[in-house]
């Protein structure tokens, strides 16, 4: 690991664990959901560093991927099971963590989060240059089968690059075959989901968060002003309130032409089936020569 990259990496980290813990006090019943996420982006911001994704925060069946809409009135309930998921990037090296917090009253999803806590805790105790990632799935999977509750199978964890989010390798939460190998200087984010469900999601619901991946085609009938803001990005995600400056019709048109393009992807709302309850605990990891360092502890 270079050292800039490395320094960089850490930086993120420790800035998006600040960010974490500060939305774990501040995620309350009545609470406003789109202030929440904003709030984290401008803690990041003054901090020095920058979005890595948009803040998300996801309840109750919702397993990832609420991202508020521009003006998002949404609030916590009392009983909810609430994520928060955000991410940090400095000089494009990005970091990603995740907490639950439990808004119920008689604590009712507190050992659902432990369980998927307790997952990710196994599974960081698993990893050594040279381990499958299969190693790490089979100790989530055992982690949260004991505690009586399932992982969520197709939602994994997922190496963390420079500009992007989503990298080789995939960790998934349980033992898959045919998985690859963890290496010495690798980054990557251990996630594991806990399910009072089936354990698997769906897309449902309006997407909020877009990532360029590759320059449109034809850019005639593109606002340029939105697709230059897009591309300032790099790759990263961005959410439709980020252009809450411009016309909303506009903003649309121009995200529905570049999907269409396939210039575009669209990330809706992951979900359980209704009535389920899903908890995620996240860490970044850098795993040197010489062992385990949680970025985002």
């Amino acid at each position: 690991m270079e050292a800039h990259a490395l320094e960089c990496y850490r930086k993120a980290g420790k800035i998006a664990a600040q960010c974490r813990e500060w939305a774990r006090q501040a995620i309350q019943p009545g609470v406003e959901v789109r202030w929440v996420l904003e709030t984290i982006e401008a803690m990041i911001r003054e901090r020095g560093g920058e979005p890595g994704f948009p803040a998300q925060s996801s309840r109750n069946h919702v397993a990832a991927h609420y991202c508020s809409p521009p003006l998002d009135d949404m609030r916590y309930q009392d009983g909810d099971c609430t994520k928060v998921d955000l991410g940090v990037h400095v000089d494009g090296y990005v970091a990603d963590t995740a907490c639950t917090v439990d808004l119920s009253k008689d604590g009712r999803w507190t050992p659902l989060i432990k369980s998927s806590a307790d997952a990710l805790a196994a599974a960081i105790a698993a990893i050594g240059d040279g381990v499958p990632v299969s190693d790490l799935g089979a100790a989530i999977e055992r982690t949260i089968l004991a505690a009586g509750y399932n992982p969520v199978r197709n939602l994994t964890g997922h190496g963390l690059g420079r500009w992007k989010v989503h990298t080789p390798p995939q960790i998934p939460n349980y033992p898959e075959t045919g998985g690859g190998r963890l290496k010495a200087g690798m980054v990557f984010a251990i996630e594991p989901f806990a399910s009072t469900g089936r354990g698997y999601i769906t897309e449902r619901g309006k997407a909020e968060v877009f990532m360029m991946v590759r320059p449109p085609l034809k850019a005639k009938g593109l606002d340029r002003d939105i697709l230059r803001d897009i591309e300032s990005w790099r790759g990263l995600p961005v959410a439709r309130r980020y252009f809450g400056t411009r016309a909303a019709e506009l903003v649309d048109d121009t995200l529905s032409k570049l999907a269409r393009q396939g210039c575009l992807m669209r990330y809706p709302p992951l979900v359980e089936e209704d009535g389920v309850m899903v908890a995620q605990t996240e860490h970044s990891i850098y795993l040197s020569a010489s062992g385990v360092e949680i970025l985002t502890a």
